[in-house]
């Protein structure tokens, strides 16, 4: 099942995807449920499935502006480094695997699928990186790695997007690059758990332009989904709505010489065949 969130007809919403249309699922399963993120934590996804099964589509694509998957998510950690040959790209000795590399994001720092990438008035060093993002379903805290898997609803995509130069106005800080309004994306919809073999490598590929920039798969991962999990759970309590965005593999744009940062104009789309495409076309901070 995929499961989107949306404006459309001047309504916010959220429903299952069916071919090329939506399956408005905030107006079948009434006022409990005013979001996706509420269907997550009063851990209803079972009733949304049964709403939608055999219901033909309320709208088509074309007249849903795409929000981000989840709206308003309690974290969004961020996993740094987590792909073979990133620690190399980094340039960054300090960067090991003994534990993973993690930072938060704010909600607001993400847009939805077809939604514009914005490079801010500070900086032009706006960068890609493609990433698959895991969605907790279930509430846990000091998770074991062997049940970790358990607690996702599902799988989305991330373009991490990236102010390269607000990365080190600290000497260990690199929160400002990584929260810049609307510089990164999420979507473009949630496929649920139950339709992805995560023990099955995916293939994560990023396109600036239709030019492959980034082509690698799961396989290649430092650390693996569930070891992400059980790790974040140590510190920090998962919940329903909870997004862990999983690593980038080589090729962003700062491993060019010269750099080749996202210009306005630019469409960059990251692709997971079981999940789908993510698609943004970047602008200038009006």
């Amino acid at each position: 099942m995929r499961l989107a969130s949306y404006i459309t007809h001047g309504r916010s919403g959220f429903g299952a995807v069916v071919g090329t249309g939506v399956v408005d699922m905030r107006l079948r399963m009434g006022p409990r449920f005013p979001t996706l993120l509420d269907v997550l934590r009063e851990g209803a996804l079972d009733e949304l499935r049964a709403g939608a099964a055999g219901v033909r589509p309320d709208y088509p694509l074309s007249e849903v502006r795409f929000l981000p998957p989840v709206v308003g998510p309690e974290k969004i950690l961020c996993v740094g480094v987590n792909y073979a040959g990133r620690s190399d790209e980094y340039q960054d000795p300090a960067h090991d695997a003994k534990y993973p590399n993690l930072f938060f994001r704010a909600p607001g720092s993400l847009t939805g699928h077809l939604e514009p990438l914005v490079r801010p008035r500070e900086s032009e060093q706006l960068d890609y990186e493609g990433e698959i993002a895991l969605v907790i379903g279930k509430r846990g805290r000091r998770i074991p790695v062997e049940e970790a898997l358990s607690h996702v609803a599902g799988y989305t995509l991330c373009n991490e997007g990236t102010v390269r130069d607000w990365l080190r106005h600290g000497s260990r800080n690199i929160t400002p690059g990584k929260n810049f309004d609307a510089s990164g994306s999420l979507g473009p919809w949630i496929v649920t758990a139950d339709e992805i073999d995560p023990g099955v490598p995916m293939r994560l590929t990023t396109r600036v332009n239709g030019e492959m920039r980034q082509d690698a798969t799961t396989a290649s991962m430092i650390f693996g989904f569930a070891e992400l999990i059980a790790y974040a759970s140590v510190f920090t309590t998962l919940v329903p709505g909870d997004v862990i965005v999983t690593g980038t593999p080589v090729g962003a744009g700062a491993r060019f010489e010269p750099p080749r940062w996202l210009e306005p104009g630019d469409v960059v789309e990251v692709a997971v065949p079981e999940i789908g495409v993510l698609r943004n076309e970047v602008i200038d901070e009006p």
